[in-house]
């Protein structure tokens, strides 16, 4: 971080033309809840300890002004524009980062504007009851003498970071670059539960896989998406943090925070591996689970057509047998027919005959049936 300057040098405070900031373009008002409360905490630090604890913007920047080596650390949750613009024109923040903040959804990136560091960051939390993945986004400016966090979403919830850094004043003491880093080292931190419980899924899912379950390739799709969106939020940080170690000898970073950013870089290479090799593992268990599927399916279709054949097969027997016996059925039919002027009535040899010829019908067909494997 560049030395600090005395930006409240003009004495006609944060509306002085020299210090004025043109707002961005005016958007619609964002729908809040009516109890919604932007100003989650603020403070003013001197020497690393809390001296004032303002309930409102203007009472912070009244209270910093005052402070002639105080910091200021604002939290703010979901803010609307005109508290943007304030602190906008307080602290000289650049237009675009102010839009970023004002739209959210951005991609995590790392912008300097002059002696002001913006930083975009997308925290994660593991949901045990759906098993699912929620993103957060969170907005850090940095200045010599101000740290502001505007967050969307539930995550990350910084309170912590806030009391660990009170805890240790010396810390603290070293400027908002110091809060910065134990955010992005929170937000970091937070991927461990995430990958543990993308872990346990990813054992669930290998399971049901195997085991034959139909709904696994809907839980795959949607593990899938959710690394998709892990990536996009851990994998833009390693170049982000090694921009950061890059400027180390350029703005005299303190020894203790370079070490403190070494370790956040070094957790968040390997949770972005990590991730890779969970969307490589999914592409693989979603190819494995498609070919069992289509063995499962080749095997049905194999033994609905035996099952065809053994069918055929009962129905030509069936159909023999019935072609058999029909010969001997029709003679006798037409020889039982009741008229007085039929030849073979009065010849003595009829019966006989009819008999042999009931019998060589009978055999003719069952030889013929039998050679055609019929029978």
């Amino acid at each position: 971080m560049p030395d600090r300057r005395d930006r409240r040098a003009h004495p006609d405070g944060p509306d002085h033309p020299d210090r004025r900031t043109p707002p961005p373009a005016k958007r619609p008002p964002q729908e809040l809840p009516p109890n919604h409360r932007s100003v989650v905490d603020s403070a003013v630090y001197r020497h690393g300890r809390r001296v004032a604890s303002p309930a409102t913007l203007a009472d912070t920047f009244r209270r910093l002004r005052e402070e002639p080596d105080g910091m200021a650390w604002i939290g703010l949750h979901r803010p609307t524009e005109p508290e943007l613009h304030s602190l906008a024109a307080e602290f000289n923040l650049h237009p675009l980062s102010i839009e970023d903040a004002l739209e959210a959804h951005q991609r995590p990136k790392l912008e300097r504007y002059g002696d002001t560091l913006f930083v975009v960051l997308r925290a994660a939390r593991y949901l045990d009851a759906p098993e699912e993945v929620e993103f957060g986004e969170l907005h850090v400016f940095v200045g010599p003498d101000f740290l502001i966090t505007v967050r969307h979403g539930a995550a990350p919830d910084l309170s912590g970071v806030r009391r660990r850094m009170e805890a240790t004043p010396e810390l603290l003491s070293l400027g908002p670059e110091a809060a910065l880093y134990a955010i992005l080292d929170a937000v970091v931190d937070g991927y461990a539960p995430v990958v543990a419980g993308v872990q346990n899924d990813m054992d669930e899912i290998e399971t049901e896989v195997f085991r034959g379950d139909p709904e696994v390739s809907r839980r795959i799709y949607e593990l899938s998406r959710e690394m998709v969106e892990f990536q996009r939020a851990t994998r833009p940080l390693v170049g982000m943090l090694h921009g950061l170690m890059a400027g180390f000898a350029k703005y005299g970073t303190d020894e203790e925070l370079q070490r403190y950013l070494r370790d956040v870089a070094d957790h968040v290479t390997h949770t972005s591996e990590r991730v890779d090799g969970f969307r490589q593992a999914l592409t693989e268990i979603l190819t494995v689970n498609a070919t069992l599927v289509s063995q499962q399916q080749n095997a049905e279709m194999r033994a609905l057509a035996e099952a065809g054949f053994e069918q055929n097969e009962e129905i030509k027997k069936i159909s023999s047998w019935a072609a058999i016996l029909f010969a001997p059925t029709l003679v006798g039919t037409i020889y039982g027919m009741n008229f007085d002027h039929m030849p073979e009535l009065k010849w003595a040899a009829g019966y006989p005959f009819a008999i042999l010829l009931m019998a060589v019908v009978c055999v003719s067909l069952y030889v013929i049936f039998k050679k055609r494997d019929w029978l």
